[in-house]
């Protein structure tokens, strides 16, 4: 799988980006195996684990194989599940492939990952997401319609619940005191124009904090 993707990436820079990636996948792959043996409540705990260790001075990118391995199991223990999705009841029966592991990488370190349509850059997106919502901040995701920001929403967060990991989604015509609600929690899906606007509000029509619906700014 590597060999194809080093083919499909031109240029040395790519190719060194996926020689980092190697060890990293096959560490994901270990820890994931060896998680397989826990309860759910024992994988459950890890998220509090994560963000303790995170406290004490652990970086991101310390935690990151076992928080994948983390998100990856809990993929695996839903297949076979029935869960409803805009009204609509599903299987889940997606468990992340190695290539999505380093697509979740890239994404952590602010590069662009290009993937096709099919190719499961929704499940992707967990990795990261996971891994960036324990330090405590708000960690969005924005995606191109109201619509895809519910479905992606309500899929994955069967996933984020799972793990203890609290989602929200922001949408048209929504209170204030929703969307406050909404970017209260761990993970927030949404749409550039309401995450922008909101930010614009934020910073230019509040007067009072308490006014304000994102939070953790800089």
């Amino acid at each position: 799988m590597l060999s194809f993707l080093l083919k499909r990436f031109s240029g040395r820079h790519y190719k060194k980006f996926l020689e980092k990636c190697r060890p990293i996948v096959a560490r994901v792959n270990e820890l994931e195996t060896s998680y397989q043996s826990l309860t759910d409540e024992q994988l459950r705990a890890k998220t509090d684990e994560f963000r303790a260790r995170l406290k004490n001075g652990e970086t991101l990118d310390q935690i990151l194989p076992e928080a994948f391995a983390t998100v990856k199991n809990a993929a695996r223990r839903l297949c076979g599940r029935q869960i409803v999705v805009c009204e609509h009841e599903l299987t889940w029966d997606m468990i992340h492939f190695d290539v999505q592991l380093i697509g979740g990488m890239a994404i952590h370190e602010g590069r662009i990952s290009e993937m096709a349509t099919g190719e499961g850059k929704t499940l992707v997106s967990t990795l990261p997401l996971y891994l960036n919502s324990l330090n405590g901040r708000n960690t969005q995701l924005v995606t191109v319609n109201d619509y895809l920001a519910r479905r992606d929403s309500e899929w994955m967060g069967h996933l984020y619940s799972f793990l203890g990991v609290t989602v929200g989604c922001i949408q048209q015509q929504m209170s204030p005191d929703l969307r406050r609600d909404m970017y209260g929690r761990d993970i927030t899906y949404g749409t550039a124009s309401e995450f922008g606007f909101d930010y614009l509000r934020d910073n230019g029509m509040a007067t009072r904090k308490e006014d304000q619906v994102q939070r953790d700014y800089w």
